[in-house]
């Protein structure tokens, strides 16, 4: 029986591949500003839900009335674990690029709501 080269070449290239991708560091989230022309600048959907993702602390922190809670903990841990859910439900519901403001705000909005549950009676 022949030794499977390839396969090994393969795997091992696919090892060193996810180990070099977990130690490099984070992309920076995108600039708030950069979504005030999307008519002539179009965003593209993933900076948008990228955002979104890097407000979960304040969301948290509006959500349990503050950043020295238990539930606060718990509200961000919950967010965490929940992205990659929430992510497929915007990639499935939006376009690839934003190009207006009200599809940056039902995208955000969306993602918004998915990641962090508000409890109770919305309050105008």
């Amino acid at each position: 029986m022949k030794f499977p080269v390839v396969t090994v070449t393969l795997v091992t290239g696919a090892l060193i591949y996810v180990l070099w991708s977990q130690t490099r560091e984070p992309s920076a989230p995108a600039d708030p500003a950069s979504f005030t022309e999307l008519a002539t600048k179009p965003a593209k959907r993933s900076d948008v839900v990228d955002l979104a993702i890097a407000q979960i602390p304040e969301l948290c922190a509006q959500a349990t009335k503050g950043r020295d809670s238990q539930a606060y903990a718990e509200c961000v841990e919950l967010a965490d674990s929940r992205t990659s859910s929430c992510r497929r439900l915007v990639y499935d519901n939006f376009p690839d690029n934003v190009t207006s403001d009200a599809v940056f705000r039902d995208v955000s909005i969306t993602m918004m709501n998915c990641l962090v549950r508000h409890s109770g009676v919305v309050q105008p």
